[in-house]
């Protein structure tokens, strides 16, 4: 376990590696954003790389935005573990539920749990963002599946 794993918000609710991909790819790209400005340039890449190059920058920017406002107007700052961790945090399940929830088009739900998270003033806007989010996520990790696939190691010999 990580260090913030037992501070308030950042006790273990759950593992990543217990969710769906895209789930657990969220919350990493979450982390890799809180470090600072090399995992940012990961998060950016990684949206580059599996997106639609029109789209990638876009996208990026909703990402970048919606963590930007639950870091503004958060009740509390939030808790994460660290990257090489696979337990989720409370703090990180109440986000990936945000997302979860408004990925699926349920934007009241999502606005609801925003609202505990963040000032009631911006509980929709993240809710809306979190949408946008959760889909690009699931595009991405699509893609990454796309690109392993394509991919084989120099030692595999193909027989045709």
């Amino acid at each position: 376990m990580s260090s913030g794993c037992h501070r308030h918000g950042g006790v273990s609710v759950g593992c990543l590696s217990a969710l769906d991909p895209w789930e657990a790819l969220l919350v990493r790209e979450l982390r890799l954003w809180c470090e600072g400005p090399e995992g940012q340039a990961t998060v950016w890449n990684g949206f580059a790389l599996h997106l639609p190059q029109g789209t990638a920058a876009k996208e990026m920017r909703v990402f970048e935005d919606l963590i930007r406002t639950l870091s503004t107007f958060a009740r509390r700052p939030l808790v994460r573990h660290g990257l090489q961790c696979d337990c989720l945090g409370a703090d990180e399940a109440v986000f990936l539920q945000i997302v979860r929830a408004a990925a699926e088009g349920e934007l009241g739900d999502a606005a609801m749990v925003s609202a505990l998270v963040v000032l009631p003033a911006h509980a929709e806007r993240v809710a809306l963002m979190a949408g946008q989010v959760g889909l690009a996520t699931q595009k991405i990790h699509a893609g990454q599946c796309a690109h392993a696939r394509t991919t084989r190691p120099d030692n595999v010999v193909l027989l045709h």
